[in-house]
């Protein structure tokens, strides 16, 4: 009983942390300390939101490595489906108060504006991966389903080129994400079986 209560209330904490950047926009909204644009703002504040969740995901293998533990993989759907919601209000926001709900605004801008054709790219790379996310879709898919899924690192690079090309003067915050992503790509990169296998040859010689 005890690992199960453990996994719940885990489960609990990371809907808490994954809802309090909405809610915290929410509350400006609604008390009007959105700053002078607000519509900036929501944007900012859900883009950048979706972009620490995805690279909170991709921590969890990770993680699961160093611990031993099983509770990072059983966290990574839920965040995984949180940074695709989050994206999906970014880019609504961006649809409905830049554009106007415009269509062909929007593929002017995909044209033009390369953050908008990154960011765009992602979005479009995460909504297979969310509609996917299911038991069901995983025992349809089989072997398939982690080749569709791998789909996250090519769109966290993407998330990670948009906010790069979106910021005009001070890129420290996107740089650093980038610099985390790196890394997290890094741990999964064939040279860690490679050094395995290294210091066990060594170790038996």
């Amino acid at each position: 009983m005890r690992p199960i209560r453990f996994t719940l209330w885990l489960k609990l904490a990371a809907w808490a942390l994954c809802l309090y950047p909405a809610a915290a926009l929410a509350w400006r909204t609604y008390s009007g300390h959105l700053g002078a644009n607000p519509v900036e703002t929501l944007e900012h504040g859900s883009g950048s939101t979706a972009l620490r969740i995805l690279l909170a995901t991709l921590a969890m293998t990770p993680l699961r490595q160093l611990t031993g533990r099983p509770e990072p993989i059983q966290l990574r759907r839920t965040l995984g489906l949180f940074a695709c919601v989050y994206m999906c209000v970014h880019f609504a926001m961006y649809l409905v108060f830049d554009l106007e709900l415009s269509l062909p605004k929007l593929g002017e801008d995909l044209v033009k504006r390369t953050y908008i054709t990154l960011g765009f790219s992602c979005w479009l790379l995460l909504l297979p991966l969310a509609l996917t996310s299911t038991d069901g879709w995983q025992r349809r898919l089989k072997r398939r389903w982690k080749s569709l899924h791998r789909l996250i690192y090519p769109a966290a690079l993407l998330a990670c080129g948009h906010f790069i090309w979106l910021v005009k003067k001070d890129e420290t915050e996107p740089m650093i994400y980038l610099g985390v992503l790196l890394v997290l790509l890094g741990w999964r990169l064939p040279w860690r079986r490679w050094a395995r296998g290294i210091l066990g040859a060594q170790t038996t010689t």
